[in-house]
């Protein structure tokens, strides 16, 4: 099945936009809750599965969305299409700080493998499905688990990252990469985890006891702030049980803040 040809626009910087151009009859699905405007002309429906199954019947596409549910995405993704006879657009926007990657499938040699919560929309036709870890220990100690998303289609595809995007070509060459890292690589990229070093290295490092091993031929796609990594910083210096909170950068806590200013 090929894709619609959708048009579209990133607009913004840390809390960016993606604003997608639709012709009359043109759909695009997205992750439930996704999108942020959309102009008359469009509508939209919650469904079973991305539409790329047509003829899988509701059994297929049951088995389908169950299989999202081991990925613990939501069981429907919601299809706008444009109803109206002139050029409609509707935006989707991403759900925390950081960038959109318009990754275009017709350009790839294969599927897309990403984590789990990175999809945002996709041009009509575009199949969602899961994909698992070949290596027992990848799964375990990889930071995205024994699930991957598998993206494949000949459309747009757009996904979502945190803090700056860092695009690698790999031509036969390795890639150490902290595991939370990781957004999206080519299916033709080997993925495996290695353990770090070095006893200090382990546990004195901050950097974990694992590193992903990315190697081949392909795109990766990284990300400077895992939100898993923000929202652990979040809690950490968020105000505890009593009112009382931990001082950031300053050994003298609640002196500290009183000289900072900070003295609500």
């Amino acid at each position: 099945m090929r894709c619609h040809e959708v048009d579209y626009e990133i607009l913004g910087d840390d809390m960016q936009i993606v604003e997608v151009e639709l012709d009359p009859n043109e759909t695009v699905i997205a992750e439930a809750g996704a999108m942020n405007y959309m102009e008359e002309g469009i509508t939209f429906e919650a469904k079973l599965g991305d539409g790329s199954d047509a003829d899988s019947g509701l059994l297929g596409k049951l088995f389908k969305a169950g299989k999202r549910m081991l990925a613990q995405e939501s069981l429907f993704l919601t299809h706008f299409t444009n109803r109206d006879s002139k050029k409609r657009k509707v935006a989707f926007s991403a759900p925390y700080p950081g960038k959109i990657i318009p990754v275009d499938m017709g350009k790839l040699q294969g599927d897309l493998l990403c984590q789990k919560d990175a999809f945002l929309c996709a041009a009509y036709g575009t199949s969602i499905d899961i994909a698992f870890t070949k290596r027992f220990g990848t799964g375990l100690f990889g930071g995205e688990g024994f699930i991957l998303e598998r993206l494949s289609g000949d459309g747009m595809v757009f996904i979502h990252a945190g803090g700056t995007v860092i695009k690698k070509q790999l031509n036969g060459e390795k890639l150490r990469v902290d595991t939370g890292c990781i957004v999206a690589f080519d299916e033709s990229i080997d993925y495996s985890i290695e353990m770090v070093k070095g006893l200090k290295s382990m546990f004195f490092g901050g950097e974990g006891l694992f590193l992903a091993t990315l190697q081949g031929y392909g795109t990766v796609y990284l990300q400077s702030l895992p939100f898993s990594r923000l929202a652990d910083r979040i809690i950490e210096n968020a105000p505890v049980a009593g009112g009382s909170q931990k001082g950031e950068g300053s050994i003298l806590g609640g002196l500290g803040r009183l000289l900072d200013g900070d003295n609500d």
